[in-house]
């Protein structure tokens, strides 16, 4: 450790100091000073692969519930910006798990002042005619039932409150009251129950952070800088970054190789 005002003599600088992501871990930013010290120039950071929060209530009335194989749209009022199949989890404050921390990779990258919205489908395997088609064979086996008594095939017990509140059909219903305008309203919420995205949950619970040292300032050949000589740059301190599955660590690795392989010992 260097003592204040002290300075050091090297041939060779790596720097390889993370983000922003985790600062209880002591990434707290200050490689990205250095380089911009060094002459570098930075693009845009945003925390990522980071549980969403969610405007709705409902969200985290469903704090626990882990959902597989469903599908949601992300979309903003312009576009859509990720469609993805896989698992997800509700909390306390909105939406995580795998399939979440994929999509926010893709909301970082908006305006924070565009609206974002979260599309979930809950039986991607069907689309809207077989979907209507296997709520209506539901309905017809509990024909003389309450609404809230013909939903257990579909949903996991926990979920059927929110669709029951969200779909507009009183709970106490009998089956056989549901026309078909309803049900076909039913299977459309079923296949786009939407959840308003107000923001993440920041560096503190962000897995990486996107953004970093501009590439174009930096040999891909030899991770040197193509403004400063003698310094050297790996890993998350870099704008690169990719989906989870282990891409942002193989990042590191790779780039902090050529780095250390690319000085002249």
């Amino acid at each position: 450790m260097t003592k204040e005002n002290e300075t050091m003599e090297a041939d060779a600088v790596i720097l390889a100091c993370g983000g922003l992501s985790y600062p209880a871990t002591g990434s707290t930013g200050d490689g990205y000073r250095l380089a911009e010290q060094a002459g570098h120039s930075l693009t845009r950071l945003a925390p990522s692969l980071v549980p969403l929060e969610i405007e709705e209530s409902w969200c985290s009335e469903l704090q626990g519930l882990s959902l597989k194989n469903v599908g949601i749209t992300l979309k903003t009022e312009k576009e859509d910006l990720y469609h993805g199949f896989g698992e997800m989890l509700f909390t306390h404050f909105g939406v995580s798990g795998p399939l979440i921390l994929t999509a926010s990779s893709y909301y970082a990258q908006i305006d924070k002042n565009e609206k974002a919205t979260i599309l979930l489908d809950l039986k991607p395997a069907l689309d809207l005619e077989k979907l209507d088609k296997r709520i209506l064979r539901e309905f017809e086996e509990n024909n003389h039932k309450e609404f809230k008594n013909s939903l257990h095939e579909l949903f996991p017990m926990k979920l059927i409150p929110v669709i029951i509140a969200l779909s507009g059909i009183p709970e106490d219903c009998r089956v056989y009251d549901i026309g078909r305008e309803k049900r076909r309203a039913l299977a459309g919420l079923i296949k786009a129950l939407p959840m308003t995205v107000t923001g993440t949950r920041g560096y503190e619970e962000a897995v990486i952070t996107q953004g970093g040292i501009r590439v174009q300032e930096v040999n891909p050949s030899t991770m040197q800088s193509k403004i400063c000589s003698g310094l050297f740059f790996a890993g998350e301190i870099l704008d690169l970054d990719a989906l989870t599955g282990g891409f942002n660590l193989q990042i590191a690795w790779s780039t902090g190789h050529l780095a250390g392989s690319s000085i002249p010992w």
